[in-house]
């Protein structure tokens, strides 16, 4: 199933689906997300704060929450297990995916991202909304987690000590190889050993849509990837690794998780192997 769905779709399809905006942004773009969809959103959409609906106890960065949390805060949201959701953000294609995976690891397959997100849709013309002091109908979600879709730190040490896993890491080269410091303090620099290197905006067009099919193919050929064999994605703190698993569902890819904790947690975890160049 294709994950995504076009600008030109969810404006036809705009009063049957649940649209929400899952925007989110690196600390140094120094960009507030809930007060921009304050200012303008697509017609219908709900924000979901990835940083607010996450795990309160762990000092790692929005990693997921209990699934009764979860299934409470997305049914706040007017977001029910029968409705068909469509998730966007306003850098085209980069934090919309891990809320997608997020509601898909909770058991909601019926969810999809828009293709080049906000910018896409507002530089096309179609319509936008400004926040209202109206709140959603309460929905009904129940959450039913998918354990195959998300790895902790010991399954990906299990992975890497036997080599039955492809890790691939989302993060840039330079923060692949250790030349770049880590922007979060007090992280080691480098990678995870036999980790693969295949960063994020490879997998995207100019126009921060997702490049087509054959395009995506080539970009994990050429790093040796296989498809047919299982495949965990990491990055820095569970974003970008998301991308990667959204282009690899794309393909066709049926075994593959994200590393939640990702780099903020192996990069600051003692003990963990850390390979460099």
């Amino acid at each position: 199933m294709n994950p995504l769905v076009s600008t030109e779709w969810l404006a036809a399809h705009l009063n049957d689906v649940k649209v929400v905006d899952a925007s989110w942004y690196m600390p140094d773009e120094r960009r507030e997300p809930a007060k921009e969809f304050l200012t303008e959103h697509i017609p219908g959409a709900v924000f979901f704060d990835i940083d607010g609906i996450s795990d309160r106890i762990t000092d790692l960065p929005h990693m997921m929450p209990a699934p009764d949390f979860f299934a409470a805060s997305v049914s706040a949201l007017g977001l029910s297990n029968g409705d068909t959701i469509v998730v966007y953000d306003g850098s085209g294609v980069f934090s919309a995916p891990r809320v997608w995976w997020a509601l898909r690891s909770m058991g909601h397959e019926k969810v999809f991202v828009l293709d080049g997100g906000f910018p896409k849709w507002r530089a096309e013309g179609s319509a936008v909304a400004k926040w209202k002091r109206e709140y959603p109908e309460p929905g009904s979600f129940l959450a039913r987690p998918v354990a195959t879709l998300a790895r902790d730190y010991d399954a990906v040490l299990r992975h890497l000590h036997n080599d039955d896993a492809q890790v691939l890491d989302a993060r840039s080269a330079s923060r692949f190889t250790g030349e770049e410091k880590e922007p979060r303090v007090g992280l080691k620099s480098g990678h995870m050993p036999g980790a693969t290197n295949i960063h994020w905006r490879s997998l995207l067009n100019h126009d921060n849509t997702l490049k087509d099919d054959q395009a995506l193919q080539q970009v994990f050929a050429e790093r040796g990837v296989d498809m047919r064999t299982p495949i965990v994605t990491t990055c820095g703190s569970g974003i970008s690794a998301a991308i990667l698993m959204l282009a690899l569902h794309k393909l066709g890819a049926s075994d593959v998780a994200l590393y939640d904790g990702s780099w903020a947690e192996w990069g600051g975890r003692d003990g963990a192997p850390v390979s460099t160049g």
